[in-house]
């Protein structure tokens, strides 16, 4: 979902989250922002990655539909790249929405020029409910990224990615430096697994950033 600006400024960092919610209801909702500073600089919008339930909105946004006005408040969270990391080689882990968070902080980087190599692991319960696959693609073909898709659930045969949850070998495959700077986000069970197995491979608890509202 796109939100435009209407000209208005509106300032965070990769990783952030803002508060939505329609104009004509109280209640607010924390979605992490997928667009980039440079995108929203450049383009006068924010994109969000939103959930559709069976049926549809949540009440916090329904009868939403083109050109109805939202609140936006925020940016706020900590869950964000660091402007001058002093790493060269990055890890992302993101299961379904959580990739959100992630496309942003990978383009930003990727849009700021070169900060080092990029490890993405991304998990969905089946190969149509990965977000943003082709953009992800084209910047592992060009090898601006390296790409590794898993799913869980639903996995037909032709499927050629990983299957299942995410074990530390096929995280060991993407951690080619202990001193990784590692950002997972994604379902309760994986942000909880995922920082562990991490440990056991020998990343600091320090360079291993989750996101917590």
């Amino acid at each position: 979902m796109r939100l435009s600006l209407a000209g208005r400024a509106f300032h965070y960092k990769a990783g952030q989250a803002a508060l939505l919610g329609s104009d004509e209801r109280v209640e607010r909702v924390p979605y992490s922002i997928a667009s980039t500073p440079e995108e929203t600089t450049a383009g006068g919008y924010l994109e969000f990655l939103i959930k559709l339930e069976p049926e549809g909105w949540g009440p916090h946004l329904r009868g939403l539909r083109r050109g109805s006005l939202v609140t936006v408040e925020g940016p706020f969270g900590s869950f964000v790249f660091p402007p001058r990391p002093r790493e060269r080689q990055f890890l992302f882990v993101a299961g379904g929405t959580g990739i959100a968070p992630l496309r942003s902080m990978i383009v930003h980087a990727l849009q700021q020029g070169p900060q080092g190599k990029l490890h993405l692991l991304y998990s969905a319960r089946t190969p149509v409910d990965f977000a943003y696959l082709a953009e992800l693609r084209q910047h592992a073909r060009a090898g601006r990224l390296e790409l590794a898709l898993h799913t869980t659930r639903e996995i037909p045969q032709r499927w050629r990615g990983e299957r299942g949850r995410i074990t530390q070998d096929q995280l060991a495959r993407l951690v080619e430096d202990p001193a990784t700077l590692c950002f997972v986000c994604g379902p309760a069970a994986m942000v909880d697994e995922v920082p562990r197995m991490l440990m056991h491979l020998g990343i600091a608890a320090g360079r291993i950033r989750i996101e917590e509202w």
